[in-house]
C-alpha cells in the first residue's frame, strides 16, 4: 500500500461520520480480544490495556475524585482561623514574606472579614462561607499544613497535578488508571468534567497522559450539552446502517492489522470502535440525572441558580463512580479562586457555587456505601497570604507556602485535623505536607508503590515522581500500620 492510500484511508477513517471522534481514541479499552491474546514475546513492544490490574498491597481505595479548585482558595478565610490575625490587623507582619505582586502590597495584616465556628463531634473550626462542609467534617481530613513553594499557578498545578514543575508530565488521574486499569468496560477509565467558564490554567495538561501511552489521558465530558460530541450518528444512519458500516470498519481494520502484525496501536484502536459502540447507551445513562430523586437534586443544591451546574457535575461523578469508574476529575475555571482583588464578593460566590454540592458528594457517597473505597480530594494548587493586596479592590497574594486541603473516604481518618501554619497563617510549621507526599499517601491508599510504578523511556525509567517519592502520611490514615 502505498503512501497516498494510507493517507486516504487515515482521512476517510478520521473523518467519517459514524465515527465517536476524540472520545474514542482518547481511552481504548482492550477487552475481549485483549483478554483472549496470547502472550507476546518479550523482544516485541509492550502492550497496554485498561484491565484490572493487581496491587502490590490490598488497596483501602479502589477509586478516586479529584476536585482541581484552580486559582488559590483561601485558607485563612475558609479553613485556618488565626486570631493572632485579627488581633494584629492592620500592622505589617514580621519577617521576610514572599510576594508575586509587590508593588500592590505594603505588608499590612488583614484579618478574614468572616466568622469562624467550631462544627461535629470533632469540632472542626471552619468559616462560615462553608455551611455545606460544616455538616460533614465527621467525615473529612482537614490538612492545614499543605506546602509546594512553587509561587505561580502553572508550575503549582503541575506539582499538584503531574508531580513536578516541568510540562510533558502525565497527570496523577493518568499514572492511576496506567497502575490499576478500569472496572469499567463501557466508560473511560478517567474522566473530567470540566467548568462552563473554561478549563484550568495550563489547560489539557491537568489531566494529558504525558509520556504515558494516549490510551491513559482523561477523557473530558463537556459542561454542557452534548456532554460528548458525536456520540450518536444522523438518524438516517442509525440502527442497521450503522452495524453494517462498522462491520465493514472492523474488517477494513483486521485486514490491516494482520497485514501488520505486532501493531498494539492498531489492535487498541480496533478494540476502543467496539467500546466506543458500547458507550453511546452506556454514557447517556450514566450523566442523565434526571433518573435521580427530587431530594438527591435538592442536596447537591440542583434547586438552586448559584449551585445548579456545579451540583450537576458532582452528581454525575458519583454516578460514573458507581458504574466503575477509576478517576473523576472535577474543576472549576481559569483562575475562579485566584482573588488579587474584589475578595469579599469573589470568595462568598465561589463558596455559594461549589460548597453544597461537594459536600453532598461525600453525603452521597457514604449513604450508598461507596465512601469506604472511593478517595476523594479537595483543594486547589495554593492559598492566600494573611497581607492585603491593594489592587481595584482588596484582596490577597499567593502563597504556596502554607495553605489547606481536605480528604475523605477511602482508607482517611475522619474528623481529623493535620497539621498547623504559624501564627498568621504564612507558613506551614508543624506536620508539613509536600505535594510528594500527598501523592506517597494517595499511591498508598490505592495499593500502589511509587518506586515500581514505573514506565521505560529512552533516557530510563520514569515515575510520578522520579524516584524520590514522599513520606506517606500516616497521621491520616485510619491504618497506619499498613504503612511498611
Amino acid at each position: 500500500m502505498d503512501r497516498h492510500t494510507i493517507s486516504s484511508r487515515r482521512h476517510f477513517l478520521a473523518t467519517q461520520t459514524m465515527s465517536l471522534g476524540g472520545v474514542a481514541l482518547a481511552w481504548l479499552l482492550q477487552d475481549e480480544a485483549a483478554r483472549a491474546a496470547p502472550a507476546q514475546p518479550a523482544l516485541e513492544p509492550p502492550k497496554f490495556d485498561l484491565l484490572p490490574k493487581p496491587t502490590r498491597r490490598p488497596p483501602q481505595a479502589t477509586a478516586m475524585i479529584s476536585f482541581l479548585m484552580q486559582g488559590g482558595p483561601s485558607h485563612v478565610d475558609l479553613f485556618d482561623p488565626k486570631p493572632e490575625l485579627t488581633k494584629r490587623d492592620g500592622q505589617k507582619i514580621p519577617g521576610e514574606i514572599k510576594y508575586d505582586s509587590p508593588a500592590q502590597t505594603d505588608g499590612s495584616l488583614m484579618k478574614s472579614p468572616w466568622k469562624f465556628a467550631k462544627h461535629g463531634e470533632c469540632g472542626m473550626e471552619l468559616s462560615e462561607l462553608l455551611p455545606g462542609l460544616a455538616e460533614i467534617v465527621d467525615d473529612i481530613t482537614l490538612v492545614r499544613s499543605m506546602q509546594s513553594g512553587v509561587n505561580n499557578h502553572v508550575q503549582g498545578l503541575r506539582a499538584l497535578v503531574n508531580g513536578g514543575i516541568l510540562a510533558g508530565r502525565p497527570a496523577l488521574g493518568s499514572w492511576v488508571t496506567y497502575g490499576l486499569g478500569s472496572e469499567c468496560r463501557d466508560l473511560p477509565a478517567y474522566l473530567v468534567l470540566t467548568d462552563p467558564e473554561g478549563v484550568p490554567v495550563d489547560g489539557i495538561n491537568n489531566w494529558a497522559n504525558g509520556y504515558l501511552p494516549a490510551l491513559y489521558q482523561g477523557t473530558v465530558i463537556r459542561p454542557r450539552e452534548p456532554r460528548i460530541l458525536n456520540l450518536d450518528p444522523p438518524p438516517h444512519l442509525q440502527g442497521a446502517p450503522q452495524e453494517r458500516f462498522l462491520s465493514y470498519l472492523d474488517k477494513l481494520n483486521r485486514k490491516h492489522l494482520a497485514e501488520r502484525p505486532g501493531e498494539n496501536d492498531l489492535s487498541a484502536r480496533i478494540a476502543g470502535y467496539e467500546t466506543a459502540a458500547r458507550m453511546q447507551s452506556a454514557a447517556k445513562e450514566a450523566l442523565d440525572i434526571s433518573r435521580e430523586s427530587a431530594a438527591t437534586h435538592k442536596m447537591y443544591g440542583i434547586d438552586r441558580p448559584e449551585s445548579r451546574e456545579f451540583g450537576t457535575r458532582c452528581l454525575m461523578a458519583r454516578r460514573l463512580i458507581e458504574r466503575g469508574v477509576r478517576f473523576v476529575q472535577i474543576c472549576t475555571g481559569n483562575q475562579d479562586w485566584d482573588h488579587h482583588s474584589g475578595i469579599a464578593q469573589s470568595l462568598p460566590k465561589e463558596c455559594l457555587r461549589t460548597d453544597v454540592p461537594s459536600a453532598a458528594l461525600v453525603k452521597d457517597l457514604k449513604q450508598r456505601g461507596l465512601l469506604d473505597t472511593t478517595l476523594v480530594q479537595w483543594s486547589g494548587e495554593m492559598g492566600r497570604l494573611p497581607t492585603v493586596q491593594k489592587s481595584a479592590s482588596v484582596g490577597r497574594d499567593h502563597n504556596t507556602h502554607g495553605f489547606s486541603m481536605w480528604l475523605a473516604g477511602g482508607g482517611i481518618k475522619a474528623g481529623c485535623v493535620h497539621g498547623a501554619t504559624d501564627e498568621f497563617g504564612h507558613k506551614a510549621v508543624e506536620k508539613v505536607v509536600s505535594h510528594t507526599d500527598y501523592h506517597a499517601t494517595i499511591y498508598h491508599l490505592l495499593g500502589l508503590d511509587p518506586l515500581q510504578l514505573t514506565f521505560r523511556r529512552p533516557n530510563g525509567e520514569a515515575s510520578l515522581t522520579d524516584g524520590k517519592p514522599g513520606t506517606i502520611v500516616k497521621n491520616i490514615l485510619t491504618r497506619p500500620d499498613l504503612v511498611a
